[in-house]
């Protein structure tokens, strides 16, 4: 992943350096549990645990002779220990290092991105509550409905969000697998025990089966929960995006003094981060394909997976977790702009209390169809004439001898509409 939406933290993780670096503890551990069976002196695993090390300026400079990594990396660290290093890698095959170490990165990876929810939901329920009574009009087909709360949209997304931490959890449990049963999983070369100590040593279980290779539906159920909750990001900020229209304007994002919206227009404030993040959900989804098409080998094992994770776990987990931490900041800094919402709802002259004044009329005795189009008449006399909902129905004979203005001045009342808002908040946790 280019710099521009690396995090060092993330970043971090992918980097060769960690990666043979897990590779390398695959290896000790597996000679330590070799020399516990006796297969490997006690004399010798101690020169190999404290001489193992590795450099990757050799390591790449080995494989341009070898073109295979894992055994330049075999001779790069068999260098540093000398004789001894015969025993590096005894009954191993190179997935057995490979894959092992992969999931051990794909647990920190997930780590950070479980840490960086935890945090967008802390925010999020924040301004959930700060926002719980500031009305806004709830919108369907991009048309006024019934009023709602801000404070409701982004309790919302704190519920959503918690869903995407129980996927990301799950997800972490799943990949959280090693396993060192060598060539074709059958441990002809390799004790079972081994396998079982390494995992142990790194947090992993072991595969109650395997190939060559760990089967790669794990893999895509790690990237598929990290595309979900990408693809939710990019809701939320689809829903910014639209509520920063100019026609609407009832957010925006946070515009500091010395920023600039454009190169040839002076007055633009553009939503630039929740495109960006909307952008890059697309990507997540596209490596959440790949990592489906990975499971689908030859036999016990090709190596056309290979080539595809070693671009997609990295790019995936990089982009969450920025996208993650955009987010934060977007949402963190939100502008709420209170008085243009009930500008707003203004704006459709109180056809939205339609749903409100058809029950009445239901409870007065009329069939449904009949009030509705009772209702509908009033409304579209409203809208024909530019006058307000209230207005039209108060010149309406037929319901005003319906209902007395008490019971009308009841449809009028937000109190209906948000009589609730506490209940729901209580239902997601907030």
């Amino acid at each position: 992943m280019i710099d521009r939406y690396s995090l060092p933290r993330m970043a971090a993780i992918w980097s060769e350096e960690n990666r043979f670096r897990k590779m390398l503890d695959v290896e000790i551990f597996a000679c330590e549990a070799l020399a516990k069976i006796g297969r490997i002196p006690k004399g010798s695993l101690a020169q190999i645990q404290r001489k193992a090390r590795f450099d990757v300026e050799r390591i790449r400079t080995i494989e341009a002779v070898t073109n295979h990594d894992v055994i330049a990396f075999i001779k790069c660290v068999s260098e540093y220990v000398g004789e001894d290093a015969k025993y590096i890698h005894m009954g191993l095959t190179s997935s057995d290092v490979l894959d092992t170490g992969l999931s051990v990165q794909m647990q920190e990876a997930c780590d950070i991105l479980i840490d960086d929810i935890k945090k967008l939901m802390r925010i999020l329920r924040g301004k959930a509550v700060r926002h719980k009574k500031t009305v806004m009009i709830g919108r369907t087909h991009s048309v006024h409905a019934e009023p709602i709360t801000f404070g409701l949209k982004l309790a919302l997304y704190y519920d959503e969000m918690s869903r995407n931490l129980a996927r990301l959890k799950r997800a972490r449990e799943v990949v959280s697998v090693g396993k060192i049963s060598g060539a074709v999983g059958t441990y002809a070369n390799i004790e079972p025990s081994v396998e079982a100590y390494v995992c142990r040593k790194l947090g992993l279980r072991a595969a109650r089966i395997s190939t060559q290779i760990l089967q790669r539906d794990r893999h895509a159920e790690f990237l598929a929960a990290i595309a979900i909750t990408g693809t939710s990001l990019e809701k939320f900020a689809t829903e910014f995006r639209n509520l920063q229209h100019t026609e609407i304007g009832e957010v925006e994002e946070y515009f500091s003094r010395d920023q600039k919206g454009s190169s040839a227009m002076p007055h633009k404030k553009n939503p630039i981060v929740c495109e960006r993040i909307s952008g890059l959900a697309r990507i997540l989804r596209a490596n959440s394909m790949a990592g489906m098409e990975d499971m689908v080998l030859w036999h016990e094992r090709d190596i056309s997976h290979s080539s595809a994770e070693r671009v997609i776990l990295p790019d995936s987990t990089i982009l969450l977790d920025y996208m993650l931490n955009k987010f934060i900041e977007v949402t963190a800094h939100l502008v709420v702009n209170a008085d243009r919402m009930m500008e707003n709802i203004n704006k459709s002259g109180g056809i939205i209390f339609s749903g409100k004044l058809l029950l009445e009329l239901i409870q007065r005795g009329l069939s449904r169809d009949e009030a509705y189009d009772k209702v509908q008449a009033v409304a579209f006399v409203a809208r024909r004439d530019n006058r307000t909902f209230r207005d039209a129905l108060l010149n309406d004979d037929g319901i005003r001898s319906i209902l007395s203005m008490d019971q009308i001045n009841n449809i009028f009342d937000f109190k209906y509409h948000l009589k609730n808002v506490d209940r729901i908040f209580a239902q997601v946790g907030i």
